[in-house]
């Protein structure tokens, strides 16, 4: 009979092998996880997998940074899952969601005691990276040498930080929450009509330029989470996701596939390898 620890271990060697080097435990049980990929920022986690055991093994890998993307099949057979192996897969499961919230609770903490700290800003003469990209700070605050973006929950709760050197290099608290939380921009009392965007700088030159409310989704894959929590909290706004013009094309089907779970809108820049920054800084929207 085949070890599961057997196909788990190729499962991980075959990631490795395409680049996606993962040292947490995998946790074969059909869903979605996303993890820290060896050698991104820390507290990053640009990768995902799904793995399943019963029958004829199967899974998924990606890492976005790279647009590392593969569907995997084992070599090797298995039988069906017996009921004692179903509960430990079960049993670390729900360790690693206690896990999971447990760390997203004391980055929530880490994450008021920074903003509580940090300095409001009068002008964008104060950071490089809004002197680059020719923003006003709206919402953001320095702390040291960063540059803040404070994400919210869905119930308003301050629950991370994202922050910005002075190159443009962006990470988050480790263990913070992300998947659904965003930062917003302008007067949420007016949003009729909003936008969502993946970074800050392309919420605050849409801002600038349209006067919208805008909802900052931090990247790509939250783009979908953001719309959706948008859509509960403004039901009858009408939703457009600015997406980014990526060359690999993620910027625009995740733009799309948003859009489409709240029966909203999209728009997506002409220039391939464009954000709605680029075009709206360089004057040509």
């Amino acid at each position: 009979m085949t070890s599961y620890q057997e196909i788990i271990d190729q499962f991980r060697a075959d990631m490795s092998s395409a680049g996606m080097v993962i040292n947490e435990a995998i946790i074969a049980d059909g869903v979605l996880h996303r993890v820290y990929v060896e050698g991104d920022k820390a507290g990053a986690q640009n990768g995902a997998y799904v793995l399943h055991l019963d029958g004829n093994p199967a899974g998924y890998f990606e890492h976005f940074p790279s647009a590392l993307k593969v569907v995997w099949r084992s070599s090797i057979q298995s039988e069906p899952l017996s009921p004692s192996m179903k509960r430990q897969i079960e049993d670390f499961r729900k360790l690693r969601n206690l896990e999971r919230k447990h760390l997203q609770k004391e980055a929530a903490k880490k994450a008021r005691f920074i903003w509580s700290k940090a300095k409001p800003i009068d002008d964008s003469g104060q950071h490089p990276y809004l002197i680059r990209k020719q923003i006003q700070p709206y919402l953001a605050r320095l702390y040291k040498s960063a540059l803040l973006i404070p994400l919210f929950n869905e119930s308003r709760e301050l629950v991370n930080l994202q922050f910005i050197d002075a190159d443009g290099n962006k990470r988050f608290l480790a263990g913070g929450k992300k998947r659904g939380c965003f930062s917003v921009i302008g007067d949420s009392a007016k949003a009729e009509r909003l936008l969502i965007c993946e970074g800050y700088a392309t919420g605050a030159s849409l801002h600038k330029e349209l006067g919208l409310f805008v909802v900052v989704a931090m990247d790509a894959g939250n783009l979908e989470p953001v719309a959706q929590a948008a859509r509960r909290l403004f039901p009858e706004a009408e939703i457009i996701v600015a997406g980014d013009n990526d060359v690999s094309g993620k910027g625009q089907a995740e733009a799309s596939k948003a859009a489409l779970a709240v029966s909203g809108k999209y728009l997506i820049p002409d220039q391939a390898g464009a954000d709605w920054n680029d075009v709206l800084s360089a004057g040509v929207a």
